[in-house]
């Protein structure tokens, strides 16, 4: 049989919109972010910031860390590129030995990882969160639950690497729905689990569990359907594995290092007052919520249009897309960002302020909040900048830039947590942020790969002129923050849709009068 052309080695259209398909990963992520706002409500409810929060939150952010800097940041920027190569100038037949290989190899590394991880979760506890070794019970708690919790890497990972087949088929609204089963699972684990558990925060762990296995028996029907389930087996020696790994090396520390600075946040943390790593954790999740669904969807997205473009030497179109990239990040993330600011506490009562959760915890998270929302617009932009040198496939210079700022993180880290406590960290990794991007944007400039379009000025009035306008309207019309220890959830609830609804009512209204449409948003991939 005649092998396949290499047009016929992928499925999405010529021309498919980015800003459509970035609306399908940000409406996905967005119901994603909900449903884990909802189960942090259930685990604040439940767990408060008290020694049961402390230790599952430790022992859930190691696993996660990893799969944010292995999977869904090294692995991710390193693979979707030689994919993306392999789809638009291979067959069909090279392309399922490519899977097999990386599927193989990256089960044989992680399964091993995993097993070291499980054998030694108590030195891993300490070497994660040191002040923790000042209380032998919460260390022991911590350990356990890792031991339940580590196996998720592996699971995430593989289902990472589907993602990322599916993603650069134009699939990706599955990858963008999955993580929403990790919060079925733990509100599942929450609700039915705790009452069998003496230790209610054991039941969170098992659930973490469960979520690994559903996410990826969830994509492999969709792999299926497009011949593209790979049948795992080893092959290091593989070219596209070997280059996959040479890219990785580097890339370890380019899109990831904002979570880098937010495990330097826990360690440190752990040091403070009990609760402080919970704080910065409920202040981190309202923060993850914009960044998820605009700056991680854009990031997404563009990702495998831009390596596409990198492999076709469309060099004008490649810098287009990324100026809009930079723009759809501004549009939204800055009014996010300052909305957050303005209704830190309204948000994290209506959200957080039940069962085991107390008013001076409200305060405190509030504090991290306002810090982390100061850096949402550099998270953000790091997510859509460092595809610029992913894609064509140099990975060495965001490293450089990575170490540059994490160190200057450390710096600030010791600064600032001795006047500011928690909130401290929180402003540290901020302005590290604001370094990274900085630098990133610097560089592709001076390369001559980013160029701004034209536009830019009348850009930046509708963009001030309207998150201005709607942050003045969010201040004068929200209730004083105690007034909200008092009102009922319908009261809460009711306020929160109020105030969200018309502050985007006033900013797009401003955009629309200063001349903003939709079609000005309009790029193809």
């Amino acid at each position: 049989m005649k092998p396949p052309t290499p047009e016929h080695t992928h499925q999405p259209p010529a021309r498919r919109g980015l800003m459509g398909s970035g609306l399908i990963v940000s409406t996905m992520t967005m119901l994603s972010r909900v449903m884990g706002l909802a189960r942090d409500v259930v685990i604040a409810a439940l767990l408060g910031a008290g020694t049961g929060a402390d230790a599952f939150f430790v022992a859930f952010k190691i696993p996660n860390f990893l799969r944010r800097l292995f999977a869904e940041g090294a692995f991710n920027q390193a693979f979707v590129p030689v994919l993306s190569e392999y789809s638009t100038a291979r067959s069909r037949e090279e392309i399922r030995e490519l899977l097999n290989a990386v599927a193989g190899s990256l089960t044989a590394v992680l399964a091993l990882i995993t097993a070291l991880a499980m054998l030694a979760a108590p030195w891993l506890v300490w070497l994660f969160a040191p002040g923790f070794g000042r209380d032998p019970e919460k260390l022991a708690l911590t350990a356990d639950m890792l031991q339940l919790t580590f196996p998720y890497l592996l699971l995430i990972s593989l289902t990472a690497f589907s993602g990322s087949v599916l993603n650069t088929w134009n699939r990706f609204a599955v990858p963008a729905f999955t993580p929403v089963l990790l919060n079925l699972s733990l509100i599942g684990a929450a609700l039915l689990l705790v009452p069998l558990m003496d230790t209610p925060a054991m039941a969170l762990a098992w659930g973490v569990l469960i979520a690994g296995a559903a996410q990826l028996a969830f994509q492999v029907p969709f792999l299926l359907r497009l011949g593209l389930l790979p049948k795992p087996w080893p092959n290091f020696a593989h070219e596209g594995v070997r280059r996959i790994l040479k890219l990785m090396a580097p890339a370890l520390f380019g899109v990831s290092v904002s979570q880098i600075n937010l495990l330097l946040d826990t360690v440190l943390a752990s040091f403070l007052a009990a609760g402080s790593v919970s704080w910065l954790y409920y202040s981190d999740r309202l923060v993850e919520l914009p960044l998820g669904v605009f700056g991680v969807a854009i990031g997404t997205v563009i990702l495998p249009a831009l390596s596409k473009r990198h492999a076709s030497q469309s060099r004008e179109h490649f810098s287009a897309m990324l100026d809009w990239a930079i723009r759809m990040v501004l549009l939204l993330g800055l009014p996010a960002a300052l909305a957050l600011a303005v209704l830190a506490e309204p948000l994290l009562i209506t959200l957080f302020h039940y069962g085991a959760m107390t008013d001076h915890d409200i305060y405190m998270a509030a504090m991290s909040l306002r810090a982390y929302a100061f850096g949402l617009l550099a998270f953000m932009l790091i997510k859509v900048l460092a595809p610029g040198f992913f894609a064509r496939q140099d990975t060495k210079t965001p490293v450089k830039i990575g170490i540059i700022a994490m160190l200057a993180n450390m710096v600030f880290n010791l600064i600032l947590i001795w006047p500011l406590a928690h909130a401290g960290l929180a402003l540290a990794t901020a302005l590290s942020a604001f370094m990274n991007a900085g630098m990133l944007g610097y560089l592709l400039r001076k390369q001559g790969v980013l160029v701004f379009q034209p536009g830019w000025s009348r850009f930046a009035l509708q963009l001030f002129g309207g998150s201005a306008v709607m942050s003045i309207g969010l201040y004068w019309l929200a209730p004083e923050w105690q007034a909200w220890l008092g009102f009922s959830l319908f009261q809460r609830v009711g306020w929160v849709s109020l105030l969200v609804g018309l502050g985007a009512g006033v900013y797009f209204a401003w955009l629309a009068a200063f001349g903003l449409r939709l079609n000005h948003l309009k790029m193809h991939s």
